[in-house]
C-alpha cells in the first residue's frame, strides 16, 4: 500500500460508470436539446455550440450563463428527466472504493443532484465522504485552478497526500503539479490486457478502475 495516500478523489461520468453507458448517451442528448432550446437551434447546430462553449469556458453550462444569462439550475433541468435506472450496482468497484484507507471524495464538473442519483444507482452512495459539483465551484469547472483550490479548501485536503481519477487527461495537469498521484481512466483496454500502467512518477493510465483501485492498497507499492 502507498502509505502517504489518505485521500481519493473520483470525477464521476465516464470514470465510475463507463462512456459506453446509456446514461452517457441521455446526458449528451440532454445537454444538446437545452442547448438547441436556448439558442434557437436543432441538434446539429447545438453541438457545435456546445463544442465552443466548451472550448472556450470549461463547460456548456457556464459558457451558456456568460453568452446568454442563463440561470444554471434552469440549464440543469435535463437532468430531472434523466432515466438513472440504466445503472446497476457495481459491487467490485463498491468493494475496491471500502478498502480504500482514509476518505473519499467525487469532484465533478455535473451536479450534486446528478452525482447523488448515479451513485445511488451504483450502489456507491455510503462509499464517499462528499461531492463537490460545479455549482460548489461557483459554475468554475476543472481544469481551471479556482475550481481546484475552492475543492481543495472545501474539504482540507493535502494534494501531496491524496490520489485523482478522471476521464480527461487536461483535469489532471495541474493536480499533479500540485503534488497529486494521478490516473487517467481510459475507456479503452490496452492491447496487451494490463489492466493499468505507469506513465510517470505519480502518474498512472488505467481502463480498469477497481483492478487499480485493489493496487494501491496490496502490500507492494504502485
Amino acid at each position: 500500500m502507498r502509505p502517504d495516500l489518505d485521500t481519493w478523489i473520483l470525477d464521476l461520468d465516464n470514470t465510475l460508470y463507463p462512456a459506453d453507458s446509456a446514461l452517457a448517451a441521455q446526458l449528451t442528448h440532454g445537454i444538446l436539446s437545452t442547448v438547441a432550446g436556448f439558442y434557437g437551434t436543432d441538434l446539429i447546430g447545438a453541438r457545435r455550440i456546445q463544442a465552443e462553449l466548451v472550448a472556450q469556458y470549461g463547460t456548456s453550462l457556464r459558457g451558456a450563463m456568460i453568452t446568454r444569462a442563463i440561470d444554471p439550475h434552469e440549464f440543469l433541468g435535463f437532468e430531472r428527466r434523466i432515466d438513472y435506472s440504466v445503472l446497476t450496482p457495481d459491487a467490485t468497484l463498491a468493494t475496491a472504493l471500502q478498502a480504500l484507507p482514509g476518505r473519499r471524495f467525487v469532484y465533478t464538473n455535473g451536479s450534486v443532484y446528478h452525482a447523488e442519483q448515479a451513485l445511488d444507482r451504483l450502489g456507491l452512495t455510503t462509499h464517499f465522504d462528499g461531492v463537490f459539483d460545479i455549482l460548489a465551484g461557483d459554475l468554475i469547472p476543472k481544469p481551471y485552478p479556482e475550481s481546484l483550490d475552492a475543492f481543495l479548501t472545501r474539504f482540507a485536503i493535502d494534494p501531496t497526500r491524496a490520489a485523482m481519477v478522471d476521464d480527461l487527461e487536461v483535469n489532471l495537469t495541474l493536480p499533479h503539479e500540485r503534488g497529486m498521484t494521478t490516473v487517467w481512466m481510459s475507456g479503452e483496454p490496452f492491447a496487451d490486457g494490463t489492466p493499468y500502467r505507469r506513465i510517470a512518477s505519480r502518474r498512472w493510465h488505467a481502463w480498469d478502475l477497481p483492478a487499480l483501485l485493489r493496487s494501491m492498497v496490496a502490500p507492494a507499492d504502485i
